[in-house]
């Protein structure tokens, strides 16, 4: 299923590459493995034909202005996710008015290509769109400092945490976070990254949680950043 989604990433600040070695392939590997982790845990849950999503690593100033937008909160956050199909978008494939037969008639041009063909062809299958994860580029580095992690596996985390929100998964209950989190720490096991909740104090929140998410200090207890950046999941009509 992983391979069948289209990932469009932009990188809308130049500083994620000058921080983050290869940025646009950890960021691939991270989203395909939360989408191959959560095909794993319900195959059936996605419809079939092709999907597409994107990872825009941007700023602080781009993810203010969303929030403010959508979410009526006037401050920046580490990551947020447009869940598009899991929000109920999943009849944006679906054909709008009965042009189809009219244009079956018609023949392409000569010079079309066959990517032009397909995208003519009335019977061409149109994409599914599972969201948008969008990251704060301040945010996520002033975050990867105060809990002494490596940029790269923090920026992997939170890549990791915006797709499963693309895909349903949320941690407004205990018994959602708790999933999710087990979820997570396979999926940054796998890529080789440490489990990102070790050593936090039981009530720990998620790390789009406005509340915060701090890392254990070195004797052994946590609390939670004053003032931390977080989101949750956005859909286009911010209803929560």
């Amino acid at each position: 299923m992983p391979d069948r989604v289209d990932i469009a990433l932009s990188i809308e600040d130049e500083r994620w590459e000058a921080s983050v070695v290869d940025v646009e392939t950890l960021c691939a590997r991270a989203a395909r493995a939360a989408l191959a982790a959560a095909h794993a845990q319900d195959p059936n849950w996605l419809p079939d034909g092709p999907i597409e999503m994107s990872v825009v690593l941007a700023d602080d100033e781009t993810v203010q202005e969303l929030n403010k937008n959508y979410r009526g909160k006037d401050r920046p956050t580490n990551v947020l996710s447009f869940a598009l199909y899991a929000d109920g978008g999943g009849e944006e494939g679906e054909d709008e008015g009965d042009e189809s037969e009219e244009q079956d008639e018609d023949e392409p041009d000569e010079g079309a290509d066959d990517q032009d063909v397909e995208f003519l062809s009335p019977d061409a299958p149109v994409p599914v769109i599972l969201g948008d994860v969008i990251l704060a580029f301040e945010t996520v580095e002033r975050e990867a400092r105060e809990q002494r992690k490596a940029f790269a596996d923090h920026l992997a985390h939170l890549v990791t945490h915006g797709v499963l929100h693309l895909l349903g998964y949320d941690h407004i209950e205990d018994s959602e976070a708790e999933q999710m989190e087990r979820l997570e720490t396979q999926i940054l096991s796998g890529l080789g990254i440490a489990d990102p909740y070790a050593g936090l104090p039981e009530g720990h929140r998620a790390p789009d949680d406005p509340v915060g998410f701090a890392a254990p200090d070195p004797g052994g207890s946590a609390a939670p950043e004053p003032g931390g950046n977080a989101s949750g999941t956005v859909p286009l009509t911010p209803e929560r």
